[in-house]
């Protein structure tokens, strides 16, 4: 199974609406960045895992390191708190574990 930018994308994007629907206006366009972003990461992490350029340790602080470049970037917009935004990027990321801790063979979510 191969995952698609897209798609990954899509699915977070719905995931941070819901959570975020209040403030949705001022966050849109901020999440739909860093839902790319995320999933351009994953992707990446499949294709580095699979030609064996990464190791299971490296994918989860890749996956990490991103993850918290999203809730930085959330966090900076007026009037969301880091619960709100903690649960939203849970929200996301929920909605791809599945897909992408089956796409790698390991629980990387």
């Amino acid at each position: 199974m191969s995952l698609d930018v897209a798609e990954l994308s899509m699915k977070m994007l719905g995931a941070f609406k819901g959570e975020l629907s209040e403030k949705w206006p001022d966050v849109s366009d901020y999440a739909e960045a860093e839902s790319k972003k995320l999933a351009e990461n994953f992707v990446m992490i499949e294709k580095l895992k699979r030609s064996e350029k990464i190791t299971e340790e490296q994918a989860k602080l890749h996956h990490e390191i991103q993850r918290n470049a999203s809730r930085s970037v959330l966090l900076t917009i007026e009037g969301l708190g880091l619960l709100a935004v903690e649960q939203a990027i849970n929200a996301a990321m929920s909605v791809l574990k599945d897909s992408v801790n089956g796409a790698l063979n390991f629980a990387l979510i």
